[in-house]
């Protein structure tokens, strides 16, 4: 298992050298770009690869992470989405150039609220302009997101109906705030006066929620008390925090193997895959509704579905995404979620998994360990690949290792401090408020149970 331990080298420059206004930077701006033969890339992402797990492999129970249900890398798909909406976002091919100089990332829920009541008045209710708008399904129930009549979701962020998983975890975010909300109301505040502070206790209580349950879940309890303890070794910011392509184009990614092939939403709909049977930008049937005891831990009701282990083996569902997601395309390969992926690292001029290793102090994992040789080549990793196969190697697929692990609780971290408006900064001794089966704590199956109350 792994130590943390983490002794940065003297010549270590970190992100201080990230120019202060920009929205992504570097971690490691003194590494050189990994060189690799495309070649390789298209080998290992393609349909019918070694990282392509074939849906007969999904329903072995070793397979499963027994640590983390399937509910937790929606949420991080949502936190990805939070933490990076502009406009140059929904743009999957958006260059480094195009990416600059928007606003500062936070863990705030502008991917809920947007640019705000007067921008975007249509995502608010004329009845009580406090509260969402809460769209009806077929069965005449309060349990989509409002649409327009080409089924498109009037959202801040259609990345947030991509499949209809995440958007029904975007409505529980709705009406969390719709909660907040009618609970503000009966304690007095008059209608009209209470968005701003349902904003404020949603997001924080969100944070909570990312720095106490997922966090711990998807690097370890100890990366994160050490973080907290002793603050950041490799991400500094000047001025603003940004988000660097070491995490956002690779160490976030390990979501991606988390996917499942198929999921069961309710005890009716079971056997679905994100794509295409869960494919978004359209209503969510009433029969296709998520029950959340299937993917979190709720008291009283049966275990959930778990995630998947995170290694470097990706759900068929995909490798073969549909033409509605990545558009038209000139290979087949650029269908494949693990291509692209290994693709983007590329065009961001990343460096290897081995060469960020050695620069925190870290031993690399052995050539023969990483099974790249098996493709002809010899060469170091892409950090993607890396971070995927030291989550497997070093805790079994249950959570990140050393190196991936403290990029992504640095980064999330990190962006926390660096928000005046976090509940660390704005109120270091703040607890959560809402009810929570512990008092002081505050968990998803807390938020689900909040929201479904009377």
């Amino acid at each position: 298992m792994p130590s943390h331990s983490c002794v940065i080298s003297p010549h270590f420059k970190g992100a201080l050298s990230h120019v202060s206004g920009g929205k992504y930077g570097r971690m490691f701006p003194n590494l050189p770009p990994l060189k690799i033969d495309e070649d390789v890339l298209r080998a290992l992402g393609r349909s019918g690869s070694s990282m392509d797990l074939p849906a007969r492999a999904f329903k072995d129970p070793a397979t499963d992470n027994p640590r983390i249900p399937a509910g937790f890398p929606i949420f991080g798909q949502f936190i990805a989405h939070d933490i990076t909406r502009d406009p140059s976002m929904l743009h999957h091919h958006a260059t480094l150039k195009e990416l600059r100089n928007f606003r500062t990332p936070r863990l705030d829920l502008e991917v809920v609220y947007g640019a705000g009541a007067l921008a975007t008045p249509y995502f608010y209710d004329l009845r009580d302009p406090d509260k969402f708008l809460i769209g009806l399904n077929d069965a005449g129930e309060p349990h989509d997101l409002p649409r327009n009549p080409q089924g498109q979701a009037l959202i801040a962020d259609p990345r947030n109906d991509v499949h209809m998983i995440i958007s029904q975890l975007h409505l529980v975010f709705l009406k969390l705030h719709n909660r907040i909300v009618d609970q503000l109301h009966k304690a007095g505040v008059r209608a009209g006066a209470g968005l701003d502070e349902a904003r404020r206790l949603a997001a924080w209580h969100y944070q909570w929620i990312v720095v106490h349950e997922f966090l711990p879940l998807s690097v370890g309890e100890d990366m994160v008390d050490q973080i907290l303890r002793d603050g950041h070794l490799i991400y500094a910011f000047k001025g603003h925090p940004f988000i660097p392509v070491e995490f956002a184009d690779a160490a976030y990614r390990f979501g991606h193997p988390q996917i499942r092939a198929t999921y069961q939403l309710n005890d009716g709909a079971a056997g679905l895959t994100v794509f295409p049977d869960l494919a978004g930008t359209r209503p969510v049937p009433a029969d296709r509704a998520v029950d959340w005891a299937r993917f979190f831990a709720l008291p009283g009701r049966p275990a959930p579905q778990a995630s998947k282990r995170i290694n470097a083996r990706l759900a068929h569902a995909l490798i073969d995404l549909p033409e509605a997601v990545v558009g038209v395309t000139e290979r087949p390969e650029q269908h494949s979620l693990a291509y692209r992926d290994l693709e983007r690292g590329l065009d961001c001029d990343l460096p290897s998994g081995e060469a960020v290793a050695r620069l925190i102090g870290l031993t690399p994992l052995p050539k023969d360990a990483l099974g790249l040789q098996a493709f002809g080549w010899n060469g170091e990793t892409p950090l993607w690949f890396y971070v995927l196969k030291e989550a497997e190697i070093q805790c079994r697929g249950e959570r990140l290792g050393d190196l991936g692990g403290r990029i992504v609780a640095e980064v999330l971290l990190g962006l926390l401090a660096g928000d005046p408006q976090s509940y660390s900064n704005a109120d270091p001794h703040w607890r959560p408020t809402l009810p929570g089966t512990r008092a002081g704590e505050f968990t998803m199956a807390d938020l689900l149970a909040y929201c479904s109350g009377p």
